[in-house]
């Protein structure tokens, strides 16, 4: 069983220091800092260097020196993700350009008058996009584990302030299904990952990269149960300050809810597996995904 646990790594510390840094430096300053973070972890973080490492080795297929290279890219860029999601949400100052391909999917839901539920992954940086949801001028719920410690949260609630979107925190009593119901029916746009599961869910196993690796159902039976259109959505870091973000067509699962939960995974596993060949050092699931 996969042994993510729901919990976030991190400190108030940390943050606070690379927030201060980017408040009087800017990202590039914080990205330098930034290489001797990812060095550190590289060099002692093994539980989460090894499955990392054995996912560009055996996985993607790269030789023992590439996948090292690839090891340290990948903390390195997954922290500039962080640090450009924080820049974003805060609305510095910031040089960011973005390639939006799909966004018209994504306004053809809003339009619709139905809502629908917009699916990613734990690989590149959509949320670095938010201000595109801005744009879509309709409310967009974001189902998410209350995964970081109360202290980081709030502190960098304090620092990124209200942002246009509604948290549903997924909790043991299920509330947070009844949270987007009530979304769907007011037509709006309900947004979650679908590559994580903590242990106890129910799970469905499916294909990719060539082994077979178990998804939560939640969000798949959401999207059959409802059959409201649904959007696959990534975005992915090109360069130090350009994204690309993707929007696929909507699609509504019909039929019965099984069937709908099965197309529905399969859509989502070659979509995401198309990325993972296309962006491989931005797969930022720091635990044994296959096991």
């Amino acid at each position: 069983m996969p042994s993510w646990q729901g919990k976030s790594k991190g400190n108030k510390l940390g943050y606070s220091i690379f927030i201060f840094i980017l408040r009087y430096g800017g990202v590039y300053p914080a990205y330098f800092l930034l290489r001797f973070v990812a060095f550190y972890y590289f060099l002692f973080s093994r539980s989460s260097s090894k499955p990392i490492y054995q996912y560009f080795h055996t996985k993607i297929g790269y030789g023992r020196w590439k996948s090292l290279r690839c090891l340290y890219r990948n903390y390195y860029i997954f922290g500039q993700t962080l640090i450009d999601k924080i820049v974003v949400m805060a609305d510095m100052a910031n040089k960011f350009t973005f390639d939006f391909d799909g966004e018209h999917h994504l306004r053809e839901m809003v339009t619709g008058g139905r809502g629908g539920i917009m699916l990613s992954a734990h690989l590149g940086n959509w949320e670095v996009a938010g201000h595109l949801f801005k744009r879509l001028q309709t409310r967009i719920n974001i189902v998410m584990f209350d995964g970081e410690h109360q202290r980081i949260k709030e502190y960098l609630s304090s620092v990124t302030g209200d942002r246009n979107v509604n948290i549903i925190v997924i909790k043991d009593d299920l509330s947070h299904i009844y949270a987007i119901n009530e979304a769907l029916s007011n037509q709006e746009l309900v947004c979650m990952h679908a590559d994580r599961f903590l242990p106890g869910n129910k799970t469905v196993t499916a294909p990719l990269l060539g082994h077979d690796a178990r998804f939560p159902m939640g969000p798949f039976l959401l999207a059959a149960t409802f059959r409201v259109p649904v959007c696959v959505v990534f975005a992915f870091k090109e360069t130090a300050t350009h994204y690309h973000f993707y929007a696929t067509e909507p699609r509504t699962y019909h039929g019965r809810r099984q069937q709908g939960i099965e197309t529905a995974v399969a859509d989502f596993t070659v979509l995401l597996e198309e990325k993972i060949h296309r962006y491989p050092e931005q797969w930022f699931n720091y635990y044994d995904f296959w096991e």
